[in-house]
């Protein structure tokens, strides 16, 4: 114990050992000691020299506690101080204090050094993970600090061994669950350094569950108003999300877009807004922004943008931007991110052009902002996040852009409120370079990819002075642009002339007819060959080569409609003043400068000065497409620009076409959508009558069953009063009654015999058909099939009719029955006694009336339903007489076809007959001049094969000849 004593400062005696010493003592003390306690005092004691003897601690001690963790694991104690010495000798956050003691002594790379040796074994790293599971306080936060400094120090190394290791990124996820906040605080800082710059760690985690924890302890603390804890669950957010486009749809399609909006509800009071609460809502939007990036997919970007309008995200950022006191970051930030969520969504766009500002009289939010933009006062971040917002509310909105354009027609402005036209000529014409170049990059956009609009804004007309007369918008560019350096002006030299210059190049880039005005302007073309032929300094090389491109564009995009500036005229000026190669070379400066890089690489303006503000994102892809095709047409011939303008015609036709047809499938699939809402209506409308026609049927067929019940329980009444006696039956009916129901039955008598008599036509006329039928049947051998056929047809015929007939008959027994009936009932009246009720004989004989009624009624139908059949029996005799004279016709076919291949075969034989004596006469003229002929026998036998195929010839013909007669 003395040794301890020694150790921990208390009194000893003889000389103190070195630090050095010490350690190694303590060192041979835990590898040697058997006693837990004295390994567990002595690795409190290098815990406690750790931080003063980094080095040493780390060069000596670390192999044996990498033991005590392996070997002791059943002393949380021990554990937790040998986690402690380790976090001390590998971290590199030391107090101020022991840095500057230490200062001299402390080498760059030590803590990445001692994380090398540590990490050299994996096993350690592993062993690490099994402890950070352990639920006890002491040896779970010191594991997970080890392990945050292992991956700060050594992060790509330690996350792959993480990812190969088995369950290794779900142990880590459970820090979240730790009801203990530090234990989760440290977690989640853990969880930032292991998710940094690798994709397949970002997914296990988001699918471990991750998105939901997070947002439940931001909730938990107070969203924006929460502490660091809030900020670092948002960092570690923007880590799982950014540049992982599977985490993205993963976040967008658990509906987390949604949880998003309470972070943004900010009250009336906005001042005296805490710095945690500024940097917790500053990652907040920056949350958003990495969702909506133009980097992103479009695909996935225009998903999160809807998600955004529709829970209502973008609807409270708006309210922010128009919210007073909020500070100038915050308001900086929400105007980029309200910026990149309508970028390219026409929907949003569409709101962000309705949202109006809380001003008297009410402005809309574009004005305001535009009004900040071209305000030199105003802070320059914030400047180029307004001239941001407006250029994605541009961007693929040709409503938006003709919303914009139509400020500055001479027929909309309202000179009692101030419009975006007017403030964007405002600062287009000011003398603050800044405000120049906005307005003009602004107005840019407006007619960016819009043909239309690039020839309205022609029309616009400038009054400049009181007295003199107005001039058009695209004069006064040209004539500020000439003017150069001579207006005094705040800020940049160049940077006026370079948006001026910008403008019109995207004004008269793909539209002849501006180009036409622009060399309408007999000042123009001299005043740029003279630029692009002087040889001015570095800063003026950028307006040379803008320059170069302007007139560029005047030759390419040029309609030949000047003389004096036809395309061939530009080109050999050119050669003259300036010079192809030297034209090429000033044309190349644009894309050769660093600042046209820096622009090029992502569409949001950000310049670390106002001095450093010169291209425009889509300028530079402007540049790209036009800096070729230019370099081309200086060196083509009249005919090659002949030729081009052919195609280019043929072009103009096809896409002319094209467009044609497109409206007229825009306008077909609106058809088809209108036609589909009907059949959708009439579906639903069919639906509901069928279900009401189902339920009426239900109805009917109860109605059906009540009555065929009363029906039975009138005849048992019936017989059960017969029982009784038949004249209490019939005691009231009157003898009208029964005097109507003998008219109805005569009726009914004489339309069955006449119904009698039509059968017995059609009785006659089916024998007659029959018969023909029959007579026609007999004169031909192919036709018996089908007489048959037709006979067993008429037989079936006759058993209908048979049938029809049996029915009639009982039908005429029933009628019989009901006179029969009608009798008794006569006989009855006329013994019935006057004296008794007539209530219960009324009613008998109203039961008796309804019941004959229905009998008639059915005996109708039936009469119907016989006739109808009988009308279907005589149009299938009539079809098959048809078909009889059809096989008459063929039969006549036939026959003379035989003829025909009989008259051909004579004609054969007469052939084969002339052939024959040609050949003999032929034999004999051989043998006369000597030439060998075939031997006799050969002879016979080839006349015996001869007489053969006569012999067979003579049966085919016997043959057909017979068939013939028989036919």
């Amino acid at each position: 114990m003395n040794f301890l004593r020694g150790v921990m400062g208390g009194p000893s005696a003889g000389p103190q050992p070195s630090g050095a010493d010490t350690i190694q003592k303590l060192c041979d003390r835990v590898a040697s000691s058997t006693l837990l306690d004295d390994r567990r005092d002595a690795v409190r004691a290098l815990k406690s020299l750790s931080k003063k003897y980094r080095l040493e601690v780390g060069i000596q001690a670390m192999e044996h506690l990498i033991h005590v963790l392996r070997t002791d694991r059943s002393d949380s104690e021990i554990i937790g101080y040998a986690l402690d010495t380790l976090y001390n000798v590998i971290s590199n956050d030391l107090e101020e204090e022991e840095q500057e003691e230490n200062s001299a002594k402390q080498v760059d790379d030590l803590g990445s050094q001692f994380t090398e040796i540590f990490i050299k074994q994996q096993e350690n790293v592993t062993l690490l993970l099994t402890l950070v599971e352990e639920f006890d306080f002491h040896v779970r936060w010191p594991g997970v600090k080890l392990l945050t400094s292992l991956l700060k120090q050594q992060g790509p190394q330690v996350q792959q061994i993480i990812l190969v290791s088995p369950m290794g990124v779900s142990r880590l996820m459970d820090l979240l669950a730790d009801s203990r906040e530090v234990i989760r605080n440290d977690g989640v800082l853990l969880l930032q350094q292991l998710t940094k710059s690798n994709a397949a760690i970002q997914k296990i985690v988001a699918f471990e569950n991750a998105f939901e924890r997070l947002l439940d302890i931001i909730t938990e603390e107070g969203n924006s108003d929460g502490g660091i804890v809030v900020e670092d669950c948002l960092l570690l957010l923007q880590n799982l999300l950014k540049n992982n486009n599977s985490n993205q749809n993963f976040f967008k399609e658990g509906s987390y877009i949604q949880r998003m909006k309470p972070w943004f509800e900010v009250g009336d009071d906005n001042c005296g807004w805490s710095a945690q609460k500024v940097t917790n809502l500053h990652l907040m939007l920056q949350l958003v922004r990495v969702l909506v990036s133009p980097t992103n997919p479009p695909g996935a970007t225009s998903s999160c943008q809807k998600a955004m309008f529709h829970c209502g995200l973008l609807q409270q950022l708006c309210t922010i931007l128009m919210a007073t006191g909020v500070p100038a970051d915050i308001l900086t930030e929400t105007i980029n991110t309200v910026s990149e969520v309508i970028r390219g969504c026409q929907t949003n766009q569409d709101y962000f052009a309705s949202v109006n500002a809380p001003s008297n009289p009410p402005r809309p939010a574009i004005v305001v902002l535009l009004m900040s933009m071209v305000n030199e006062r105003q802070p320059f971040v914030l400047r180029c996040a307004v001239l941001y917002c407006f250029q994605c509310f541009l961007y693929k909105n040709q409503k938006g852009q003709g919303e914009i354009v139509s400020t500055l027609l001479p027929s909309t402005i309202d000179g009692n409120s101030v419009s975006a036209g007017q403030l964007l000529c405002g600062g287009l014409f000011s003398t603050d370079s800044l405000s120049n170049w906005c307005a003009a990059v602004a107005l840019a956009h407006a007619l960016q990819e819009n043909a239309t609009l690039k020839e309205q804004l022609l029309r616009v007309q400038l009054a400049t002075s009181i007295g003199n007369p107005p001039v058009s918008l695209l004069q006064q560019c040209t004539n500020i642009l000439s003017q150069g350096d001579k207006i005094d002006r705040r800020g940049s030299k160049v940077q006026t002339r370079v948006g001026l210059l910008m403008l019109l190049c995207t004004w008269l880039s793909n539209c002849s007819i501006a180009v036409t005005h622009f060399l309408h302007n007999p000042a123009n073309v001299p005043f740029l060959t003279g630029q692009i032929a002087e040889n001015l300094g570095e800063e003026e090389q950028l307006v040379q080569g803008l320059c170069a491109l302007l007139l560029g564009i005047s030759i390419y995009y040029n309609d030949n409609s000047l003389e004096n500036y036809r395309k061939e005229k530009l080109k050999q000026l050119i050669e003259k003043r300036i010079g192809r190669e030297n034209f090429i070379e000033k044309l190349g400066f644009i894309s050769k400068h660093e600042l046209y890089s820096r622009a090029a690489q992502k569409p949001q303006p950000s310049f670390s000065s106002p001095d450093h503000v010169m291209f425009d994102h889509e300028f530079t892809k402007l540049v790209k497409e036009l800096e070729g095709v230019i370099s081309k047409a200086i060196y083509k011939s009249s005919e090659e620009d002949k030729k081009e303008e052919e195609v280019k015609k043929t072009l103009e036709q096809h896409d002319n076409i094209v467009t044609h047809y497109k409206k007229v499938i825009r306008e077909q699939d609106q058809e088809l959508e209108e036609l589909k809402q009907r059949i959708n209506t009439l579906t639903s409308q069919n639906e509901q009558l069928q279900a009401t026609v189902t339920q009426q049927v239900s109805q009917i067929q109860q109605h059906k069953d009540q009555y065929n019940l009363l029906k039975v329980q009138l005849g048992k009444d019936t017989q059960h009063h017969n029982s009784h006696g038949d004249t209490f039956q019939m005691n009231g009916i009157q003898t009208e009654e029964v005097s109507k129901l003998k008219e109805e039955l005569e009726e009914w008598k004489n339309k069955h015999e006449l119904l009698q008599g039509q059968l017995k036509e059609k009785d006659s006329v089916i024998e007659k058909l029959s018969s023909s039928q029959l007579e026609m049947g007999t004169t031909e051998q192919a036709s018996q099939i089908s007489k048959l056929g037709g006979l067993e047809h008429n037989n079936e015929l006759q058993k209908e009719l048979e049938m029809l007939r049996s029915q009639i008959q009982l039908q005429s027994v029933e009628i019989s029955k009901l006179q029969m009936e009608n009798q008794k009932l006569q006989v009855m009246n006329a013994t019935a006694d006057p004296l008794l009720g007539d209530s219960g004989a009324a009613a008998t004989s109203s039961e008796l009336e309804g019941r004959l009624e229905q009998e008639m009624k059915e005996l109708k139908s039936e009469v119907k339903a016989l006739s109808e059949e009988k009308e279907s029996l005589k149009q299938q005799l009539d079809s098959s007489s048809s078909t009889v004279a059809i096989l008459q016709d063929e039969k006549s076919k036939l026959q003379r076809e035989v003829a025909e291949s009989k008259k051909e075969q004579d004609d054969l034989l007469v052939l084969l007959a002339d052939q024959d004596q040609k050949i003999s006469a032929l034999k004999m003229k051989l043998k006369d001049l000597g030439v060998p002929v075939e031997d006799e026998d050969d002879t016979e036998s080839g006349d015996q094969g001869d007489e053969d195929e006569d012999g067979d010839e003579e049966e085919q013909d016997e043959t057909a000849a017979v068939c013939y007669h028989e036919n």
